[in-house]
């Protein structure tokens, strides 16, 4: 009878013990979601804190004329026209570098290498690149560049710098984007006749597309806030006129920032906001394009 009696009452205990570990595994998921809402609400909460005071130091130097002048040791005439301009040729020419080489790496990596050692051991080692300081970019730069093939402190040092700080975050985005694109794909190009390449080009690409431009406009983001590398390689920090070719002297607004905040002068931290704000505003723009062309090729390729 007490054999009976226990085993009778067992199924209830079985229920109260599952029902506490339910509870309990319920708290700690309520409790997980609340630690992860409190770490993004505070995060966004100093973005919001840090854009805010940054604005409104900035908006009183927000005029044409800010656009227009180019760099001076009076605050109140100073303006950041060579250094936007120097930025704007940086990306062009970074991104005539940067966009070929690291969708070509990607396309061999992916599409013809063999897995063997040697294709893993230069996987590993662009991994590792992805993560390296940009003044180890800019180290490397002085030498090769500037010093080895003489190209001074010009604009194309200063792009070619830039391409070899962005090739890695470039390849691993496309890497990532040609992988997404089922295999079914490839294997039906090739058995109505296609070569390799073409479907890779026809096919292959075109879906792969929108993955790999949000990679190259993540990477420009990266370059065009960059200091380290440039003032390694020796890039100036008061220019009073436009580059004339790619041979020519530079500077870049996170340059120009750097400068005007090392000063105690509170018009020139006036100054420093304000390139920061159009700096940020350059950054939100790249994104904007990037998001939105990927929206558009993604619906044009669901047709």
């Amino acid at each position: 009878m007490t054999q009976l009696t226990a085993t009778g009452n067992m199924p209830a205990q079985r229920d109260l013990v599952g029902g506490s570990e339910g509870r309990k595994r319920q708290l700690k998921e309520w409790a997980f979601q609340l630690a992860s809402l409190t770490a993004i609400m505070v995060a966004i909460v100093v973005l919001i804190a840090l854009i805010a005071d940054i604005m409104v130091d900035a908006l009183p130097r927000l005029k044409p004329e800010f656009f227009t002048n180019f760099p001076s040791r009076r605050a109140a005439q100073a303006g950041i026209k060579s250094s936007l301009v120097g930025s704007i040729y940086l990306m062009f020419l970074t991104g005539a570098f940067s966009a070929p080489l690291g969708v070509g790496a990607a396309i061999y990596l992916e599409e013809y290498a063999k897995v063997n050692r040697l294709t893993r051991l230069i996987e590993l080692n662009i991994a590792n690149l992805a993560g390296v300081p940009s003044v180890v970019y800019g180290l490397l730069g002085l030498e090769i560049f500037v010093r080895l093939m003489r190209f001074e402190r010009s604009l194309l040092a200063g792009s070619l710098t830039m391409t070899l700080l962005i090739l890695p975050v470039i390849i691993i985005a496309s890497r990532e984007a040609l992988r997404a694109v089922p295999q079914s794909i490839r294997h039906g190009a090739r058995a109505l006749g296609a070569t390799q390449w073409q479907a890779i080009w026809r096919h292959v690409l075109p879906l792969a597309f929108p993955g790999i431009l949000t990679g190259v406009i993540l990477g420009f983001s990266r370059a065009i806030g960059e200091t380290a590398p440039l003032i390694t390689i020796g890039a100036l920090t008061f220019i009073a006129f436009l580059p004339e070719n790619p041979f020519s002297p530079f500077t870049v607004l996170p340059i120009q920032a750097f400068n005007w905040v090392s000063r105690p002068q509170e018009a020139f931290q006036q100054n420093a906001a304000a390139a920061i704000a159009v700096l940020m505003g350059l950054l939100i723009i790249l994104n904007s394009i990037s998001i939105w062309l990927r929206l558009k090729l993604q619906k044009r390729l669901s047709w």
